[in-house]
């Protein structure tokens, strides 16, 4: 499975894929992720969401005030390295 980019998301669909990938990336390259354990990824997500406004201002783009399903997919992928 290829994977997906967080910024392609658009539909419940794409983040079921998304999500299944980043499992599969997970199992395959485990040295590729910083956190890989369950609560290391939770607490980084934690941290990211409360500092995203920084990763879209970066991005140039507007800090979304209604999460997509995009934006769900951009903070699972930030837990995978986000320290």
């Amino acid at each position: 499975m290829r994977p997906v980019d967080p910024r392609d998301v658009q539909s419940r669909e794409d983040l079921a894929r998304f999500v299944r990938g980043l499992a599969q990336a997970l199992e395959q390259h485990p040295e590729a992720w910083e956190n890989t354990t369950l609560p290391r990824f939770l607490e980084a997500m934690s941290a990211w969401i409360e500092d995203m406004d920084g990763y879209f201002q970066n991005q140039g783009d507007a800090v979304p005030t209604r999460p997509e399903w995009r934006t769900f997919a951009e903070i699972l992928s930030a837990a995978r390295l986000y320290e």
